[in-house]
Parts: C-alpha cells; sequence; structure tokens
C-alpha cells in the first residue's frame, strides 16, 4: 500500500509540474547572494521567480538525507513502529571523517524506532542515522541503498544527480543541481512527516535525557540569532569543505509560499565566516514576499489578435482570447509594456467555430524593460470570442474550389487536354490522308 501511494505522489508530482505555466521567470532584483546556484520557486504554481546557475553541479553536503529521507520511509514496510537495531560495526564507518552526529553511540546494541531515526538524521544532520536507516534498508550493504537513491532521482526526473552515500560526505562522484534538488525535495514534502521533521528544532529521542537541536538557524528563534527568520520552514542544511554551505528552505507569508534550493555557498572549516546561506535565503525571502504577487496577466477576456476566419457568411474575422485566466506570480509593479504576446495561428480558420474550442496559441512574455530582456511566462490556448457556424452554401463552393485547384485534379485536366490534342492532330492527319487518297483516285480514273 506505501508503495501504491509513493507511486501516486510521483504522478500527482510530475503532473503538476505537466501543467504549470512554461517557461522560468527569473525576475530581476537587488539582492546581493553569495549561493553559487540558486533556484526560488513560487510553491502554489510552481513558478520559478529567480534562479541562477540552477543546473551546474555541485556537492550537495548533507541536503542529500532529503533522499535519504525518501527511500527510507518508502522501503521500511510500518516506519511508525519499526524497531532498528544501532550497529558499531555502522557507526565505525564514521571515524575520522569529523561527522555531524546524533549520539547515537550511546544507543549501541539497542534498537531504535524509524521516526526517531528520521528525526536523528534531519534534526542535528546525523551522519550515524543515516547510515543505520541505509544498513538497514539494504540489508547490511549501504550501496543497495545507495542504489535505490540514484533509482529514486532518475525515476523523479532528476537529469545531473548522483549519490555515493546517503549521508553527504565528500566524494567526487557524488553530486546534484539546484534544480534537481528541487525536485527531489518537492517529492518529499508529499510524504508523510517529512515537513513536520524537517521544520523541528529541538527533538528527544524515546529514553533519552539529552535534546537533539536542529543545524538551521534560520527557523530556530532561540539558537538562530542573528540569523533566524519568522517566516522560514524546514527543510535542510548541508556543509562541507567543497561543497560550500547548502541550504533547502520554505517560507510562507500572507498566503504566498516559496521554496529556495541554495548550494555553493562560501565556507572553510576553522574561519570565523558567516552564514552566507541563510542571509541569502531571508533577504531571496523578503524580495519575493515584498515585491512579487500573484496576478491575473491576461484575462478570458482580454482580446489578444484576431484571426482571419472562412466558410462564415458575412464574417471574416474573429477575435481570438484566452482560454482562461492567466494567472502568474509577477512584480507588484507591473505595467503593460512588461507584457508581450506572440501569437501562433494559421493564415484563415475555418467555420464552425466555438468558444470552447482552441484555434491557436500565444506565448506571453514578461520584458524586462531595463535590459530588453524577455522570458516566456506561459503558452496560453487562443478560443474565439463568439460562436460562428459555417455556411453550407460557401462550404460547396469551397469544396469545389479545392477541387479545381488539387493536384490530381490538375492532372487529369492536363491528360484530357493531352488527349484531345493527340486527337485534333490525329483527325488532321487522317483527313489529310483522306484527301491525299482521293486525289490519286481520281488521276488514275482520268
Amino acid at each position: 500500500m506505501k508503495k501504491f501511494i509513493c507511486a501516486i505522489c510521483v504522478l500527482c508530482v510530475l503532473l503538476t509540474a505537466a501543467v504549470l505555466p512554461a517557461g522560468a521567470i527569473s525576475f530581476s532584483n537587488n539582492v546581493v547572494t553569495r549561493s553559487k546556484s540558486i533556484l526560488l520557486v513560487n510553491r502554489d504554481v510552481g513558478q520559478v521567480v529567480f534562479e541562477q546557475d540552477a543546473d551546474e553541479k555541485r556537492y550537495p553536503a548533507s541536503t542529500t538525507k532529503i533522499m535519504t529521507y525518501i527511500v527510507a520511509y518508502e522501503n521500511i514496510p510500518d516506519i511508525d513502529n519499526a524497531q532498528i537495531p544501532i550497529k558499531k560495526s555502522v557507526l565505525d564507518k564514521l571515524k575520522d571523517t569529523e561527522s555531524s552526529t546524533a549520539n547515537l553511540s550511546e544507543h549501541v546494541g539497542k534498537k531504535m524506532s524509524a521516526i526517531d531515526l528520521l528525526y536523528s538524521m534531519m534534526v542535528p544532520s546525523g551522519n550515524d542515522a543515516a547510515l543505520t536507516l541505509a544498513d538497514y534498508v539494504g540489508d547490511g550493504d549501504v550501496d543497495k541503498f545507495v542504489e535505490l537513491m540514484n533509482e529514486k532521482a532518475e525515476e523523479l526526473g532528476c537529469e545531473n544527480t548522483h549519490f555515493m552515500n546517503p549521508d553527504g560526505l565528500h566524494d567526487d562522484d557524488h553530486y546534484t543541481t539546484a534544480r534537481d534538488l528541487y525536485k527531489i525535495t518537492t517529492y518529499a514534502l508529499t510524504l508523510p512527516h517529512f515537513f513536520e521533521i524537517s521544520n523541528t528544532t529541538e527533538y528527544r529521542c524515546k529514553g533519552d535525557d539529552y535534546t537533539l537541536t536542529t543545524t538551521n538557524y534560520l527557523i530556530d528563534q532561540y539558537r538562530g540569532g542573528e540569523y533566524y527568520y519568522r517566516y522560514a520552514q524546514g527543510i535542510k542544511t548541508g556543509t562541507t569543505d567543497e561543497a560550500g554551505r547548502c541550504l533547502v528552505t520554505t517560507a510562507t507569508a500572507d498566503g504566498n509560499s516559496y521554496i529556495l534550493v541554495l548550494l555553493g555557498a562560501p565556507y572553510k572549516a576553522g574561519e570565523m565566516e558567516e552564514y552566507y546561506t541563510f542571509t541569502d535565503a531571508a533577504d531571496l525571502f523578503r524580495w519575493a514576499l515584498v515585491d512579487l504577487e500573484m496576478q491575473t496577466v491576461k484575462s478570458a477576456q482580454t482580446p489578444i489578435c484576431e484571426a482571419k476566419v472562412k466558410l462564415a457568411w458575412g464574417k471574416n474575422k474573429v477575435t481570438l482570447v484566452p482560454e482562461k485566466n492567466l494567472n502568474a506570480v509577477m512584480p507588484k509593479d507591473l505595467k503593460p509594456e512588461n507584457i508581450e504576446v506572440e501569437t501562433n495561428l494559421p493564415e484563415e480558420i475555418e467555420a464552425p467555430l466555438r468558444t470552447d474550442t482552441p484555434v491557436g496559441t500565444a506565448v506571453v512574455y514578461y520584458v524586462d524593460t531595463k535590459s530588453g530582456d524577455k522570458q516566456p511566462v506561459a503558452t496560453v490556448n487562443l478560443v474565439p470570442a463568439e460562436n460562428i457556424d459555417r455556411s453550407g452554401i460557401l462550404a460547396v463552393l469551397d469544396v469545389i474550389g479545392t477541387i479545381f485547384k488539387s493536384y490530381w485534379f490538375i492532372v487529369i485536366i492536363g491528360i484530357i487536354a493531352l488527349i484531345v490534342v493527340i486527337y485534333v492532330i490525329a483527325s488532321k492527319v487522317h483527313r489529310a490522308r483522306q484527301r491525299k487518297r482521293r486525289k490519286v483516285k481520281k488521276y488514275r480514273n482520268f
């Protein structure tokens, strides 16, 4: 049943992506960022509003654990009650790695619930919890678990992602992109417990006398200090020397929701550097939540263009409008000159025409008046603004005209003409011979 539900989740995520407005509008802004790869998406409609090198391969560090959560959840039959052994042999793999842990060494030889392990992995970013879950699902073979991670990435449509481990420790062949990580996270958000766990700042496992605390200062009002951002929720941090600082997070305010992926912000162990992922996230969220809003770019009543009509009595043109309202996230100061429309229509449209039947398409662009750049907002179907019936008389005449213009009609007429010419020539030759015979006969009789 769980796998069936997960399959439905995948289908829903992919279908949602298929019906979203086409194109990715990266609006210009004055936000100064330090992250190398950025993808900011409005969650309500799945519209990209800002991106920077979103398809460049980057090391994901512990944001890897978002995929680890997915594979663990989908392959542990009873996630709420499953008891998983804590093995010393598994924890020993982390020796000399300077890994972040959830102190699972305190539980060696015992069992922990799968839920506790998911919290231990996501909240304090415990590599020990990630390896323990992978070992359990892989039946003692972590590599089998990693194979499932890569299979899931392919299933979710990731094009530039490859995993080598479940924890995100550096490996040159362990990489993803901001866009792929967005796909992975979007799917994870459809799974039970994920958002709740990833948005938790403090957690105590059953039987423990110590509290696990989040690595995500953006959502922690007690330990986050200047990095705390009240509208942020979840999801996962990640840091290694090679990856830099990484972050996947969301924010919601005034009915608007965004998801943000940041990869490759500056970091070097031992140096006192700012947490640029948190400052980048807060600044980008402020910009999006303050300066952008959902708007009706073109309504279903907005005339887009006129098209020539044939086979309609007394009607040679029709006004075309969008099939439905085109809603998109746009700057609040949107002006008419920021919108441009290009249509794709046949030279003529045959009647009958109905207001619910598309006859062409239009690509709507957002134009940055400062730079002159234009980016596609969406492709919309165009429909007639009124119903137009077909004229029977004009239809018959059109058929006749079509016949007269058709290739085979011309060929047949040509053949007939050739036959007539041959017949005329043959007749003339025959008559000439007849006259000659009569002259010869007359001469002999003489």
